[in-house]
């Protein structure tokens, strides 16, 4: 019983200092799928969304609509493939050259990265399909990693000045990428 009602403190004292950072400015760590990431202290976390581990608000470039990072993790085995997610992505833009495509590896773990852009047709509804609402001059910047417990997705997007501002704190964020404790019972 002590056990748990510590567990529980610890809980509770994470999530203050989690929320007390985030008021603070400064970088938030998040975990899913067995790894661990830091967001840039710019990036606000914002309230829980269905389907979602974290978004992020991307603030503005000078000029420009703020862009959002939303991380997704569906558990082993669940949300599809590298190659059929980037294709899926890459046609939720209209008059996109072809999108550029990466590989790196970060702390021993395999991160698939995408860069595309155009005219955004947003998603929503069911399995994130477009709905048809053309966003023009938008970009994705957008990382899948292979983390210990299955694929962890990363999805910024947003107006292509406020997204470019913000390519040196994605690649920083996939940079902090490491292998998250595992979990004590």
């Amino acid at each position: 019983m002590l056990y748990l009602m510590r567990s529980i403190s610890n809980g509770v004292l994470l999530v203050f200092v989690a929320v007390a950072a985030a008021a603070a400015g400064a970088a938030v760590e998040g975990t899913a799928g067995g790894v661990k990431w830091t967001a840039p202290a710019s990036w606000k976390l914002q309230a829980a969304r269905q389907m979602r581990v974290a978004t992020y608000d991307i603030p503005a470039a000078p000029g420009a609509e703020p862009g959002e990072c939303g991380v997704f993790y569906f558990g082993e085995g669940q949300g599809g493939g590298v190659e059929e997610n980037f294709e899926r992505w890459a046609k939720q833009f209209e008059g996109a050259a072809p999108p550029k495509k990466a590989e790196r590896t970060v702390h021993g773990l395999r991160a698939h990265t995408i860069d595309v852009s155009g005219t955004y047709l947003a998603s929503g509804g069911p399995m994130m399909h477009s709905q048809g609402k053309k966003q023009p001059g938008f970009r994705l910047l957008g990382a899948i990693v292979e983390a210990p417990q299955g694929l962890v997705f990363f999805k910024c997007t947003g107006p292509t000045a406020t997204i470019g501002k913000a390519q040196a704190e994605f690649d920083a964020l996939l940079a902090s990428l490491a292998k998250a404790p595992a979990a004590r019972l």
